[in-house]
């Protein structure tokens, strides 16, 4: 019989070790995923940050700010230009299409994600 009893110890011994390493497990499953919506929540800030950088001083950056700030403005004309291009293209087309109607709604394809709200237009 005390062979059945000392199985009996050293498997209650292994759950509870069992046991104890799966709220460890738990616990820092819950840590990672609290730590990634704080990682979510300084990048949004970085974010911010940037537009009101931009906003407040796109036109003058301090040195070490002048090559972001000149990208974001060379990306902006861009995007201002093949916006202008893209509406010259459906104008030509609704000509083309004689009481041909567009309905669609913008697309990632005309560069516009419908899931993202329009950016302030003062930066």
């Amino acid at each position: 019989m005390a062979f059945f009893d000392d199985f009996k110890e050293k498997a209650a011994d292994l759950a509870q070790v069992g046991m104890a390493k799966s709220k460890q497990l738990a616990e820092i499953a819950r840590l990672n995923l609290v730590n990634a919506g704080e990682e979510d929540t300084i990048r949004k800030a970085y974010q911010e940050l940037g537009r009101i950088y931009y906003a407040e001083r796109g036109n003058a950056p301090e040195p070490a700010y002048s090559a972001l700030c000149e990208k974001i403005t060379a990306a902006r004309i861009t995007i201002e230009e093949n916006k202008e291009r893209i509406a010259q293209l459906r104008a030509e087309g609704t000509t083309e299409g004689a009481g041909q109607e567009e309905t669609a709604a913008p697309s990632q394809a005309d560069g516009v994600d419908p899931e993202v709200p329009p950016e302030d237009e003062t930066f």
